[in-house]
């Protein structure tokens, strides 16, 4: 019986692709949407929410209160 292959969309342009070994930019379609999709993040232009980052000084000023 042969297994089913997934199938899912590329993040930068939507295009099909097989998530097999055969696809070694998965879940890209392509090198160039990948590279596209890490340009975005070394930009800065995305990220994940989460706590702030605290500086040193507001550190220091706590502990002496």
């Amino acid at each position: 019986m042969k297994a089913k292959i997934t199938i899912v969309k590329c993040p930068q342009c939507g295009a099909s692709v097989e998530w097999t070994e055969n696809s070694p930019f998965r879940p890209f379609c392509s090198k160039k949407c990948q590279m596209i999709d890490f340009g975005t993040w070394a930009n800065e232009e995305n990220s994940i929410p989460g706590a702030p980052d605290l500086s040193d000084s507001d550190r220091w000023s706590e502990d002496e209160h």
